[in-house]
């Protein structure tokens, strides 16, 4: 059992660790457009006269928690339209990737950092939303 309590110990450290890494790293690549405090450009449910939308809020208000890490991994690396297009989803994308810019590992922070903003009821949402069906 001490080794159980060792082990969780060690990975809220590394979770910990890994969001302020995060947070600097979405300071640098990331806030530009979807804000400082992870708010998001105005309008951003809104089409810009390109078709595409406004950079989506990384909050509570906003639906980055809908999505599973796989999905947001991949979405960050490779721009927003390159999957979009892959799932035949038509919608317009402005999201660029970060896949040369940035490590898996860097885009895990990242996650990591913006998943530690979410209050508590967010968190349970999205883990009950991803549930694998029984």
């Amino acid at each position: 059992m001490r080794h159980l309590t060792v082990i969780l110990c060690l990975w809220g450290l590394t979770s910990d660790a890994s969001a302020e890494t995060g947070a600097a790293l979405y300071a640098r690549h990331c806030a530009a457009c979807h804000g400082a405090n992870l708010e998001g450009q105005p309008e951003w449910r809104s089409p810009k006269a390109d078709g595409s939308y406004p950079a989506p809020p990384h909050d509570a208000e906003g639906h980055t928690w809908h999505h599973d890490d796989a999905m947001l991994t991949d979405y960050v690396a490779r721009g927003g339209q390159a999957v979009l297009d892959e799932m035949g989803v038509l919608f317009r994308s402005a999201m660029p990737a970060f896949g040369e810019t940035l490590t898996a590992d860097e885009i895990a922070a990242i996650l990591d950092f913006i998943k530690s903003t979410w209050p508590e009821r967010i968190r349970q949402a999205r883990e009950q939303r991803l549930a694998p069906a029984p």
